[in-house]
C-alpha cells in the first residue's frame, strides 16, 4: 500500500473538510448534513425560505457534537450563491464538498398541460441552482486544487414517471452536468459524481399516496422505501475518500427497484 493511500479506518472520515448542503432544512439534504457532521465535516445548512427548520438541523447536530450553521440563499441568483460562498469561508473556512441536493418536482401535470413557466421553474430550481453553485464554488476548489461535488438526481432521469415531463428531463440534465463536469475538473482535483434516489419515505407519503407505496414496496427488492439516511450514505461515500478514484459516475440509491423486470 502506497503512503499516500488513506488507511481503511479514515475512509469515511470527513473532519478538517467544510460541506455546503443545499435545500438542507428536511428531507434527503437534512439527512446529508447530519451524517456529514456525524463523520467529521463543518456543515452548511442551506435553506431558502425555511429558517426555523434550517435551525432545528443545526441544533440538532451541534447537540450531537457537530458543527453547523444554518444559511439562507436563493440558488438561482449568482449574487447571493456568491455570497453563500463567501459566508461559508469567514465561518468555517474554504469549500471541501458541495452537495447540489436543492431542487422540486411539483407541480405535476401531463406534457400537454405543463404550462411553460412551470417547465422553466423545475429547470431553474433543480439544473440552474445546481450550475451556478457548482460554478462558484468550484472556482474557488480549482485554486486549491481538490474538491468533492454530488449533484442528487433522480432515477426518474433514465426511467422518466408519468406526468413528471419537465422533472425527468431536469433529473436527466443533471446527469449530463455531472458527466461533463467531471472531465472539465479532474485536471483540478476536482471529483464530481451523482446519487439518484428512488422513492424515500417522508412524514405522511403512506397517507397520501398508499397506492404509490404499495406499488414501491411490492416492486423493490429490498421490500422498503428508503430513508434519507440510505442517500446521505451513498454521497458520504462520494466524497469521501473512499471514493478517491471516482469520478463523473451515478451511484442509485432504490433499494433494487431499477434492476428488477418490467415486464
Amino acid at each position: 500500500m502506497t503512503s499516500d493511500v488513506p488507511h481503511p479506518r479514515d475512509l469515511l472520515d470527513l473532519r478538517g473538510s467544510v460541506a455546503v448542503v443545499t435545500g438542507a432544512s428536511q428531507g434527503i439534504g437534512a439527512g446529508i448534513a447530519a451524517r456529514f457532521a456525524a463523520a467529521g465535516a463543518s456543515v452548511v445548512v442551506h435553506h431558502r425560505r425555511s429558517q426555523e427548520a434550517a435551525d432545528a438541523v443545526v441544533d440538532a447536530i451541534t447537540r450531537d457534537g457537530g458543527a453547523a450553521i444554518a444559511s439562507s440563499a436563493d440558488l438561482t441568483d449568482e449574487t447571493a450563491v456568491e455570497a453563500l460562498a463567501q459566508l461559508t469561508g469567514e465561518r468555517l473556512g474554504p469549500i471541501d464538498i458541495l452537495i447540489n441536493n436543492a431542487g422540486q418536482n411539483f407541480p405535476l401535470h401531463p406534457v400537454l398541460d405543463i404550462t411553460q413557466a412551470e417547465w422553466r421553474a423545475i429547470f431553474r430550481d433543480n439544473v440552474e441552482s445546481m450550475f451556478l453553485c457548482t460554478r462558484v464554488v468550484a472556482r474557488a476548489m480549482r485554486e486549491r486544487g481538490r474538491g468533492a461535488i454530488v449533484n442528487i438526481g433522480s432515477i426518474s432521469a433514465t426511467n422518466p414517471a408519468m406526468d413528471h415531463s419537465h422533472y425527468n428531463s431536469a433529473k436527466a440534465a443533471v446527469l449530463s452536468f455531472t458527466r461533463s463536469c467531471a472531465q472539465e475538473l479532474g485536471p483540478y482535483g476536482i471529483r464530481v459524481n451523482a446519487v439518484s434516489p428512488g422513492l424515500i419515505h417522508k412524514t405522511g407519503i403512506e397517507e397520501a399516496w398508499p397506492d404509490g407505496v404499495e406499488r414501491w414496496q411490492s416492486k423493490s427488492p429490498l421490500g422498503r422505501l428508503g430513508e434519507p439516511e440510505d442517500v446521505a450514505d451513498a454521497c458520504l461515500f462520494l466524497a469521501s475518500p473512499a471514493a478517491r478514484w471516482i469520478t463523473g459516475q451515478e451511484l442509485v440509491v432504490d433499494g433494487g427497484v431499477m434492476a428488477t423486470r418490467i415486464y
